[in-house]
């Protein structure tokens, strides 16, 4: 029903190793078993269990989907799910990156960068119930108390017990400050949780012993809004502070969620009926919490549209190498067949060239901010660390937008590749556009992103992370101010981190009279960003890869895609300019009861 997916080791080793010196980094920073070899044999694990054990479940789990019991609330996953879940279990993998103490194999959370997009690539639906478990680790390991982390991080770890966070409920979704939920305090220190949440990934299955939900809720003397929000562990089976665990829990699934895609990943409404559970962290202070898992989150879905992309251009160009169908427009390529593989044809280069310059370039980013989250971590100087931590935090928001939205068009790209048999189902690449459409709206939305980046992260942090990565720029073109090899890149990318940073400024200084400067400049503002970010990354692939030692037809294709890049991608920004110049007026003059006017 779909084609074989083969993992991109070489350009996955080609971004961490030779373009980032991630092995290097590692060392650095203490990390001595990610050594290169031991990294490269954890790759070629992990892309054996993507290609042989997830990519053949990937269609038959989208035709049968999740099974919902409505007499008892449990959630059957579809046929091998559990199998192959067991056997992620037996090999280690949810343990990859956690902490040693806790039963973790204390590997650079870069591993798992490239684990998940391995996963999401071979079959995003499965690859749902560990993502959030992991956020799951991150958040009590950060937050919780010694005997939370102590009862409930090594079963999740070991991957014997799974994760959610639930959050949204059917009258609120991003603003949180609505929540109904409550949390009674009891006489034993634990909590009586009660509420509904919805879309909640994962809430109900049948791959693991127990559930752990990470769950907002209010207690009684809560402040209003967000600023009275707590965060509770609540699991399905009890669980005592001694580890015990006991009955099932005031907790069940009351539906599943119909979708558009994602199939196999159960979408649950959860209802919580006086369920036991204790606070994690400080009273009030959940939502700082929580967004320790939501932004290890945020760049795990933007690793989804990568892998997404990935498998829809294989899928693309191996059936624009095989399909024969007209004539090169320069005539004949085959002329002892009937007709010519449409990949002569330029619109249909110009769609695979697009995606790959998408999928290539993005996998710079995503593996930047991966280990930039391991220096944060690991860093021995307070300094690198905490410029670390402003990198990562500025790279979130575009990591999972941009990557996500790009994720959304190449898997259109593919489709038109096929034409009327990329609407079909046998070819599989439907299956890969409708699953792609939930990664722009989980973690919070595109427009959630785009307000973060240029408010939270740029306005309000007086673009401490814009500073950073032009810094990065600003270096890398003086130091290859006389490349012969770069000299087409390095003239378009200094001018356009020239306009970023005056645009950056431009926008805040209007925002600072006009508030809704800065929602109508935050969609444009973040591709804009997007951009230019690839940008660099492209420019810096072509000049890592001359000086490699990579075949002359890998360092050929870097510097064609490069090429295709700067003259067909890069271009974009300038249509987000000219929006970003014409502010708020256009968005916000006519009235409200206009927009139903004939």
């Amino acid at each position: 029903m779909s084609n074989p997916y083969s993992a991109p080791l070489t350009d996955i080793r080609f971004a961490l190793f030779n373009v980032l010196g991630a092995d290097k980094t590692f060392a650095r920073l203490g990390l001595e078993d990610a050594s290169r070899d031991v990294l490269d044999a954890v790759f070629d694990e992990a892309a054996r269990f993507a290609e042989t054990v997830l990519a053949p479940l990937n269609g038959s789990a989208d035709e049968e989907g999740c099974a919902y019991d409505k007499a008892t609330g449990a959630v059957t996953t579809p046929k091998g799910f559990k199998e192959a879940y067991q056997q992620y279990v037996d090999g280690g993998w949810p343990a990859l990156a956690a902490p040693v103490e806790f039963g973790g194999q204390g590997m650079p959370y870069t591993a798992t960068a490239v684990l998940n997009e391995l996963l999401s690539a071979s079959n995003l639906s499965w690859s749902n119930y560990p993502l959030l478990a992991h956020g799951v680790v991150e958040a009590l390991k950060t937050h919780g108390e010694a005997w939370q982390q102590e009862v409930f991080l090594k079963p999740l770890i070991a991957g014997r017990w799974g994760g959610t966070m639930c959050l949204t409920e059917p009258h609120c979704g991003t603003d949180l400050g609505l929540l109904k939920t409550r949390a009674e305090p009891n006489a034993d220190g634990s909590h009586s949780v009660t509420g509904t949440k919805i879309f909640i990934t994962g809430g109900e299955h049948d791959l693991t012993d127990n559930i752990v939900h990470l769950v907002l809720a209010k207690l009684p003397d809560a402040p209003a809004g967000a600023k009275g929000i707590s965060l509770f562990v609540v699991p399905k089976f009890k669980v005592s502070r001694e580890g015990k665990v006991g009955e099932r829990n005031a907790v069940r699934c009351g539906a599943i969620e119909h979708k558009m895609g994602l199939k196999g990943s159960a979408t649950c409404v959860m209802n919580f009926d006086r369920a036991e559970g204790y606070l994690v962290g400080q009273p009030h202070k959940g939502m700082h919490a929580m967004f320790t898992m939501m932004n290890s989150a945020r760049l795990g879905v933007g690793l989804q549209g990568i892998g997404l992309s990935e498998r829809a251009y294989q899928s693309a160009l191996t059936y624009a190498r095989e399909r024969l169908q007209s004539r090169s427009l320069s005539g004949p390529k085959n002329p002892d067949k009937p007709a010519d593989p449409i990949l002569v044809q330029p619109d249909i280069r110009r769609m695979l060239l697009e995606i790959k310059s998408l999928v290539e370039g993005s996998r710079l980013l995503a593996m930047h901010a991966a280990t930039m989250v391991d220096v944060a971590h690991h860093a021995k100087d307070p300094a690198e660390r905490e410029r670390a931590g402003i990198m990562v935090a500025f790279l979130t928001p575009i990591s999972k937008a941009c990557q996500t939205e790009w994720g959304i068009t190449n898997t259109y790209n593919a489709q038109q590749c096929y034409g009327g048999h990329g609407y079909i189902r046998e070819n599989g690449v439907e299956q890969l556009a409708r699953d792609a459409r939930i990664t722009t709206l989980y973690e919070g939305t595109t427009g959630i992103q785009a307000l973060d980046l240029i408010g939270r992260k740029t306005a309000h942090s007086q673009g401490a992370g814009i500073k950073l990565f032009l810094g990065m720029i600003e270096e890398f073109c003086k130091q290859n101010a006389a490349n012969p090899a770069l000299a087409e890149f390095i003239g378009p990318l200094s001018q356009k981190a020239k306009e970023w940073g005056e645009m950056t400024m431009a926008t805040v200084m209007r925002a600072a009279k006009n508030p809704e400067e800065i929602g109508a400049a935050s969609y444009d503002y973040l591709f804009y960003s997007g951009y230019v970010v690839l940008a660099y990354w492209w420019a810096r692939s072509v000049a890592v890869a001359e000086a490699s030692s990579q075949s002359e037809a890998f360092k050929q294709a870097k510097r064609e895609t490069a090429r295709f890049y700067y003259a067909r991608i890069l271009p974009r920004t300038l249509a987000h300019a000219a929006i970003l110049g014409s502010g708020a007026k256009p968005l916000m003059s006519m009235p409200d009861e206009h927009f139903g006017a004939a």
